[in-house]
Parts: C-alpha cells; structure tokens; sequence
C-alpha cells in the first residue's frame, strides 16, 4: 500500500486545488456573463468530448505503459490549467476559453480514471481493494468541503491568478509522486489475448466483455438504474431547497456541505474497514440505504430533516462505489482492465444528459404545477409533501429516493448478482497467456 499511498496523496492535494480553481473560474463566468446557460455549457463541452473517446482511451491505457497513461492524463490538465492562468495573467481570458479548456479536462478524465482504477488491481493486494477504493472516494469527497472554504478565503488576497498558480503546481507535485513510484504492469491474461485486434475490435471488447457476464452486467444495470433516479433527485435538490425557504442561500450551502462531510466521514470509514467481507452487501445495502436518504430529503420540508437525508445518502455512497469497484477489480483481468472500465464509466455516465431532461420536464410541466393548486395529485400527496412552491421537486425526489432504494432490495432476488462473487472467478485465478508482463514502458 506505501506506493499507492505516496500517488494518492500526490492526487489529494492536486484535486484540492483543482476544486479551488473550478470554484474560482465559476464565480469569474457568472461575473462575466451573468448567465446560468454559459456556466453549464462548461458542463456540456466537457462531457461530450468524455464520452466519445472513452472506448478508445480504454484501449491505449490497456495497450500502453499504465504509469505512463496515468502521467499524461495529469499533464494535460496541467497544460490546460496553465494556458488559463496565461490568459488570466496577460488579462485576455475570455469565456469562451474555458470552453476550449474543458474539451482538454474531458479528454484528459476519458484516460485517468481507467488508467488509476486498473493501477489499483496491480499495485495493491486484493484483500486491500476495499481500503484503497475508500482513499479514492477521499479524493473525489474531501476537496468539495475544503476547496470552496479555502477558495472564497484566499481569493480577495491572491486573486484568481493566484489560485491557477496553486493548481499547477500541485500538478507538477501529482506528476512527481506517480514518477518516484512504481507501477507494476498487468500479466498477459487468455481474456487479453482473447481482446486484441485492431482498435475498434478493442474498444468494443469492453462492453462485449461486460454483456457477456450476466453479473457484472446485472451489476451494471444497478448502477445505470440508480444513477438514473439519483441524478434526476438531484438536479432538482437545489432548486426545491430554494423554492422551500425562499432562495436562502445559506441554507442551500449547508445543506451541500452536510452532504460533503457525510461523504467524508464515509470515506474515512470505508478507508479504515475496507468494507463486507461480501462485497455485494455494501453494494445493495448501499443503494437500500442511500435512496431511504435521498427518500427523507424529499419528506424533509426544512433544514434538520434535510440535513439528515443528505448526510445518510452521502455517508454510505463510499461503502456502494467501493465495494462495487473492489469487485470489478478482483474479478476483471488487469490487462483488460482499462477497456472494462472505460466501458463501465460510458455506460453509468450516459445517465448524465438524460436525467436533467426527465427532472426538469416533469417538475416544470407536471409536478409543481400540480402540487400548487388544488388537484387529484395534491389531494392524493399533500400530506406527505405539503402544497406550494418546491412541494412538486419534493414529491419527485421521494420517489426517486424509493426506487433506488427498491434497486437495491431487487439486487437481493436475482442471482446473478446477488452472488457475483462466487460466480465470476478471480483474475489471479485465470489462465495466463505468458509469464511475463504485457507491456513495457
């Protein structure tokens, strides 16, 4: 675990100050363009550029050097992040270069993410999966509570130039921990040899490799599932908050942190247990529990109840991504990994544009209207709701909440899931193709 922990730090501290940096960069958009569309287009220019080149970024983190994969990723945001801070310091950054750069941040996530989820398979023992993916939720979790904090402090003392400064050096220190590290290369497996062709042929090997498993399908389809309900839930939180208590900003901020240090103290928690011994326990106690929250957030009609919801599907998020991830790595070859994984994220992720449109379409059209005025549908729910502004978002989320928790529940009822681990072999346990590794640097 001591070289996984050296690059993991390296990543915790680079995050942090990317978080900052993203914190900083939206307040000078909306400053400068005073328009919600413009900063959710940052969104929108970063996704796309993700989710096409997935597949193919899957095949070279599995054809090529990982570390050096690994290595790349972290260098083009770099780069991105220093032309920004370039513009920013000549005073000719505009917009529209933001833009440009989160085409560079979205190419640059398609490689990381398989690139250090398959690192883990090779530099850490199976049994400490659970461990180092709860580290790993640290890093997507820790810098949300800190980075707005240490962002809205240091910026009337050292400006926006300052903070992209803090970013790219944290990125040089990131480059610098995976270079003093080593990083074993994946053994050759039957199922690599199995996966090679051209580079169509591989990135296609990825989702042929998932359908072909009925349980890491199923489990699969758990995560689309509950991901579906979770982001439509959550793409009309903030606005049922603000509708509730009359655009209180504070509140809604407290409300977002409560579910940052919720997520934290699952972090810390995952990172220390590491998790059921039966992984897919936390996986759909995980998503039982995690949508009753999200099912409290929607009954909730001010800040206790909500903070309560919020922090109870947030705290068990690290128990389902880890223990969910630690399957995947002990069960999927490593030289096949990055394919598997690119696949896995494209597919969870293809959620991302659909649910703002189902959230938004049915608060705005059918929804709020309804629970606003006296109707079958207020008549029907107003006593588990209430009535008026935000009651409609309300009602959307707790059921939401109560699907997903079903997701989790049904998991238990088919057994391809439910006992994925004793069905799917371990990979140490799979025919090798040669002795030595795949790839060389």
């Amino acid at each position: 675990m001591f070289g996984f922990t050296i690059v993991w730090l390296g990543q915790i501290v680079s995050v942090l100050a990317s978080s900052m940096s993203q914190f900083a960069l939206s307040i000078w958009m909306y400053d400068q363009t005073k328009s919600a569309l413009a900063m959710g287009m940052m969104q929108v220019f970063f996704i796309t550029p993700f989710l096409i080149i997935s597949p193919i970024a899957g095949v070279m983190v599995d054809r090529h050097n990982r570390k050096m994969m690994m290595m790349v990723s972290d260098l083009a945001a770099g780069v991105a992040t220093l032309a920004i801070l370039a513009l920013q310091y000549f005073g000719v950054l505009e917009y529209w270069h933001l833009y440009a750069t989160s085409i560079v941040y979205g190419l640059g996530m398609a490689f990381q993410w398989p690139a250090y989820s398959a690192a883990i398979s090779t530099m850490v023992p199976k049994e400490q999966y659970g461990r180092a993916n709860g580290m790993m939720s640290l890093v997507e979790a820790g810098p949300q509570v800190v980075a707005p904090l240490l962002a809205g402090a240091l910026l009337p003392i050292i400006g926006l130039t300052g903070i992209l400064f803090f970013d790219v050096a944290t990125f040089i220190l990131a480059i610098g921990a995976l270079m003093i590290v080593h990083i074993p290369q994946p053994v050759r497996t039957e199922e690599g040899r199995q996966g090679q062709g051209n580079i169509l042929k591989e990135a296609a090997y990825g989702f042929k490799y998932i359908f072909a498993r009925p349980s890491l399908l199923g489990l699969q389809m758990t995560f689309f599932a509950g991901n579906l309900f979770f982001g439509i839930a959550f793409t009309v939180m903030a606005p049922m908050v603000l509708a509730h208590t009359n655009s209180n900003s504070l509140i809604f901020g407290s409300v977002q942190t409560a579910g940052a240090i919720g997520a934290v103290i699952g972090g810390v928690i995952m990172s220390a247990w590491g998790g059921f011994k039966r992984r897919v326990n936390g996986i759909l106690l995980g998503w039982a529990i995690s949508g009753i929250g999200v099912a409290i957030i929607g009954l909730g009609g001010g800040l206790p109840v909500w903070i309560v919801g919020v922090v109870l599907a947030a705290l068990v998020s690290p128990l389902m991504n880890g223990s969910n991830q630690a399957i995947w790595q002990a069960k999927v070859a490593p030289d096949v990994q990055g394919r598997v994984f690119s696949a896995r994220r494209l597919i969870a992720w293809l959620t991302n544009p659909i649910s703002p449109i189902i959230a938004g379409s049915l608060a705005d059209f059918v929804l709020e209207p309804q629970m606003r005025v006296t109707s079958s549908l207020s008549n029907t729910f107003g006593w588990l709701v209430g009535t008026g502004p935000g009651a409609g978002m309300s009602l959307l989320i707790f059921f939401c909440g109560i699907f997903a928790a079903f997701i989790g529940l049904v998991g238990y009822f088919n057994p391809a899931i439910r006992n994925a681990e004793t069905i799917l072999p371990d990979h140490d346990a799979l025919p090798k193709a040669e002795a030595t590794p795949a790839l060389t640097s």
